[in-house]
């Protein structure tokens, strides 16, 4: 829905979504106007009744006029970004994102760490951006770090910055200097993808798509999808930035990244120990105080004691305060009921699939993984609202109330109906229809008295492969070609792993093409492209896009300069490539021989990491 958004107006929008949060940081530190709202005197919504005891531990919690950032930033702010990831998808929330915003200014700086690089072949150095690397612990282990930040940013909310202005100004300030801090040390996304502590909670409510979420992988001829990085030329067209910071990437296509990570032990611990932290979260403030009025009231969020209450008892039940300090309280609370939501989501889910076998349904581990997890968001997607900017929505007139929980419920009811039949085989099943799609129009098939005056773009995937079938032009010899056109581009575009005979097997079965005529395909891609089909050349859609990203970039600027287009200086740069030439030369076919236009070339090399190898298979192309 917001994939194809001008990225001029979503940069105009995070401007005005990172200033309205830095005006909101500066509240916390002087506001004069706010704590008028809440003052017992003055009429209003907001204002403070004294006559009404909020019972904290048995005795009534002092109540004084308050400033509203903190309440606003956790009343509303937090539980509209959960609504938008939901709704609106992962493809909203990431182009709006503040801190993702702050992370990217080192790159629009022009700012970022290099790394040194030595061509093992020719020996020369080259310099290109710092990236995580794909093996390293953090590549393996990000979503273990992340949550253990979400869960030690719930306690810290609870114990220190909930009520406490200062500290929560200083708090979301550090993090924002440590989102510049990281796009400074790394490229790309690499804070959102390895870092943020919301990553955990967006994969939760954004996977595998939003209610109202575009897909990915139904437009084969869009290059820039969802969230994914983008820039804009200088002639105003948006061209893909991405430098393939991590593979799969939820910012290309979330439900892609959804499928291939969904039987590793980490989403499992991910969405049951998220939906137990939540839970446990909540169900704190009603062991503390010995009452659900604490957290309905809001007071939580402007009492004036909550540093001087760390050493207090930490649960208050049956009248009686129990002698654990807070300070303990906190985390033994929220970590014990992550460990028990963990537990009890894997006792569910073995349970589940034994129902279904004494069923004789027989479902894969990843599709019955996959109904658990919708489950998981359904359910604490709506117990979040229970609380969730509720002490707000108390304020407001009873039918209001009533209209937002029927709201919630329905779109979360829509959510799940339009979810729960997802399923690894058709997500392959539809993008296959829309590669093979590609390649009929290719053919120029006389499919005009089939269609009843729609075109092939207006069929969906199940309508494309009986068309396929029921063509009286697309013969064995064309249906070879079309599956071998599809092949050769699902390999190069990282999308399938040529070592398996599985390897677009729905496709072969829907065009009758035997295993044999599978392997003879492959054997003639062999021939006619070594490269293609080396197994020690790892492939990933990622660094198809970078290439593509970097390709696309460097022909779009070279026409910009040049009195030619692009495609005829592929000769000439490749002498440069080979060492005919020196690299100075290449500045010798613009139009305006500047040390900008050189920098911007060396630059532009460095920040998609482009090899002396790569470089050269990108002049190539640009000499056809």
């Amino acid at each position: 829905m917001f994939a194809n958004t001008s990225e001029k107006l979503m940069h105009r929008v995070r401007w005005s979504m990172a200033l309205a949060w830095l005006l909101l940081i500066a509240s916390l530190f002087y506001d004069p106007i706010s704590p008028w709202l809440t003052d017992p005197n003055h009429l209003g919504l907001l204002q403070i009744h004294s006559d009404d005891c909020v019972m904290v531990q048995g005795e009534c919690l002092e109540k004084t006029p308050y400033a509203l950032g903190a309440p606003i930033f956790w009343g509303a702010i937090i539980p509209l970004a959960i609504a938008i990831l939901l709704i609106f998808g992962h493809e909203l929330w990431r182009r709006i994102c503040p801190l993702s915003f702050f992370s990217q200014i080192p790159r629009a700086l022009g700012r970022q760490r290099q790394q040194r690089r030595s061509d093992p072949k020719t020996g020369k150095v080259r310099y290109e951006l710092a990236k995580i690397p794909k093996q390293s612990w953090l590549a393996r282990y990000h979503l273990y770090l992340q949550f253990g930040l979400l869960y030690l940013g719930l306690c810290s909310r609870i114990l220190f910055i909930n009520a406490n202005r200062l500290a929560l100004a200083i708090c979301l300030i550090s993090i924002i200097l440590a989102a510049i801090l990281v796009g400074y040390l790394y490229g790309g996304k690499s804070w959102c993808q390895y870092f943020c502590p919301m990553a955990p909670v967006q994969s939760i409510y954004a996977e595998p798509r939003g209610l109202l979420t575009s897909t990915a992988h139904e437009n084969d001829r869009q290059m820039i999808t969802q969230s994914m990085c983008r820039s804009v030329t200088q002639d105003g067209k948006e061209q893909s930035a991405c430098v393939a910071c991590q593979s799969p990437c939820i910012d290309i296509d979330a439900e892609r990244a959804y499928w291939q990570r969904i039987t590793t032990p980490e989403q499992q611990q991910l969405y049951y120990g998220y939906v137990g932290l939540v839970i446990g979260y909540f169900t704190y403030y009603y062991l503390y105080a010995g009452n659900w009025n604490y957290y309905f009231s809001g007071a939580w969020a402007y009492q004036n004691n909550q540093l001087a209450t760390l050493f207090s008892p930490g649960f208050y039940l049956f009248g009686q305060a129990i002698a654990i300090p807070k300070l303990l309280a906190v985390p033994l609370t929220l970590g014990a009921f992550t460990i028990v939501g963990y537990w009890l989501g894997r006792k569910l889910e073995k349970h589940y699939k034994a129902y279904l076998l004494r069923r004789q349904q027989f479902l894969s581990q990843e599709q019955v993984r996959h109904r658990m997890f919708t489950l998981c968001t359904f359910v604490v997607f709506n117990f979040f609202f229970i609380f969730g900017g509720r002490p707000f929505i108390l304020l407001l007139p009873v039918p209001i109330q009533y209209l937002y929980t029927i709201g919630l419920a329905i779109v979360s009811t829509l959510w799940l109906a339009r979810t729960w039949e997802r399923s690894s085989n058709r997500y392959s099943h539809e993008s296959l229809a829309h590669r093979l799609r590609k390649q009929l129009s290719h053919l120029k098939l006389d499919v005009s008295r089939f269609l009843e005056g729609r075109s092939l773009d207006d069929l969906n995937a199940e309508e494309i492969y009986v068309l396929a079938k029921v063509l009286p032009d697309f013969t064995k010899e064309k249906r070879l070609h079309a599956y071998k056109q599809v092949l050769q581009d699902s390999i190069e575009q990282g999308y399938v792993n040529v070592s398996s005979l599985e390897v677009l097997q729905h496709l072969r079965r829907e065009l009758a093409i035997s295993d044999d005529e599978h392997h003879k395909v492959l054997v003639d891609l062999g021939i006619e492209n070594p490269d293609l089909l080396d197994p020690n050349k790892q492939r990933s859609h990622e660094d198809w896009l970078r290439l593509e990203s970097y390709r696309e970039i460097l022909e779009t600027t070279l026409n910009l300069w040049q009195r030619r287009p692009a495609r005829g200086l592929g000769a000439d740069l490749l002498d440069v490539v080979g060492g005919r030439r020196s690299l100075d030369s290449i500045e010798d076919l613009s139009l305006e021989n500047t040390p900008r236009n050189k920098e911007f070339l060396q630059t532009l090399k460095r920040e998609y990491a482009i090899t002396a190898e790569e470089e050269e298979q990108i002049l190539k192309f640009l000499d056809k």
